[in-house]
């Protein structure tokens, strides 16, 4: 199977520390049912460009962007909660239109998803949803940077929060 040969070669596991975010945050959950996730994720990514949320945020560390999903209700086919943020030195203060999200330390499984977008972040959600990962279904988030900025030949990196 395509996914499993995907996986064997576009993954490794890591160590993450805790860290902060400051961004926005859709205002219920979401699911992946009827392609639901899809329309509401695209809207709060319009929302944070047209709203200029990535100019203000305050105090970021890097000019990477985090995409987080996150209060899982169960599995990947139950509801969701969905944020997209910067990391930011914990304590930093959080402006009025913003939210704060930590992200808990802990194994992370790094996927690599590269080519087209939006393309290779569905075709690595894919890969994962079919896949045998342990996962927690804690915290799962998306890191978008330079190397995600070339549509045509991006590369995304997916961290899936697992036991």
């Amino acid at each position: 199977m395509k996914y499993k040969s995907f996986l064997k070669t576009n993954m490794n596991r890591t160590t993450i520390k805790e860290f902060q975010l400051i961004g926005i945050a859709l205002e219920t959950k979401t699911t992946n049912e009827n392609g639901q996730s899809g329309i509401d994720c695209g809207s709060l990514w319009q929302k944070f460009e047209n709203e200029n949320c990535f100019e203000r945020i305050p105090g970021k560390l890097t000019n990477e962007i985090f995409a987080v999903y996150h209060s899982y209700e169960g599995d990947y086919t139950k509801r969701f909660s969905y944020f997209i943020g910067c990391k930011v030195p914990k304590g930093t203060h959080v402006p009025e239109d913003f939210g704060s999200l930590l992200i808990p330390g802990g194994t992370y499984e790094k996927i690599f998803a590269k080519g087209r977008m939006p393309d290779c972040v569905a075709d690595g959600w894919k890969a994962i949803w079919n896949s045998q990962l342990d996962r927690l279904y804690k915290v799962d988030f998306e890191v978008y940077d330079e190397k995600s900025k070339d549509w045509n030949n991006a590369q995304v990196n997916l961290f899936i929060s697992v036991k």
